[in-house]
C-alpha cells in the first residue's frame, strides 16, 4: 500500500507543468490520475489505484442520487497523465481553472494520495485547520 507524505513548494512551468517530488514519483507506478478534489485542489492518483478506487465506487454506488452525483463529480473531471522523463506531469487547463493554481503550488502527501493546492489557498487552509485543532 502506498503512503504519500510530506509538502512541497513547486512552481506551475510553462506549458502547465509541474515537477513532481522524487519522493512521490517514487511510488508512482504506471502514470497517474488527476481529477478534481475537495476543498478545491487537485487529487493525483497512481493509475493502479485509480483503477481499484472505480471499482469499488461503482460496486458501492446504490441508488443514492447523492452518490451517482459524487461519482459525475470526481470521475468526469479525471484524466490520465504520463509523468515526462524530468519528472513533470501537465495539469489540464479545466483542472488548473478549478483549483485557482497560477505559479506558486504546494503538492502534498495525503496518505493514499497526492494533492496540488494554489500556494495561498493552501496557507489559508490549514491556517484554518490550525485554529479549529488549537480551539
Amino acid at each position: 500500500m502506498k503512503m504519500f507524505l510530506g509538502e512541497y513548494s513547486p512552481n506551475i512551468t510553462e506549458g502547465s507543468r509541474i515537477s513532481l517530488p522524487k519522493k512521490i514519483r517514487e511510488q508512482l507506478d504506471n502514470g497517474v490520475v488527476l481529477a478534481k478534489g475537495f476543498e478545491k485542489c487537485i487529487y493525483i492518483y497512481d493509475k493502479k489505484d485509480w483503477i481499484t478506487e472505480a471499482k469499488k465506487q461503482v460496486e458501492n454506488s446504490g441508488e443514492s442520487a447523492k452518490i451517482r452525483d459524487l461519482e459525475r463529480y470526481l470521475y468526469t473531471s479525471a484524466v490520465e497523465a504520463e509523468i515526462d522523463s524530468q519528472g513533470r506531469i501537465v495539469i489540464p487547463a479545466n483542472l488548473k481553472e478549478y483549483a485557482g493554481i497560477s505559479i506558486k503550488t504546494v503538492v502534498a502527501g495525503v496518505g493514499d494520495r497526492v494533492e496540488i493546492w494554489d500556494e495561498g489557498k493552501w496557507k489559508e487552509h490549514m491556517g484554518k485547520i490550525s485554529s479549529e485543532l488549537s480551539a
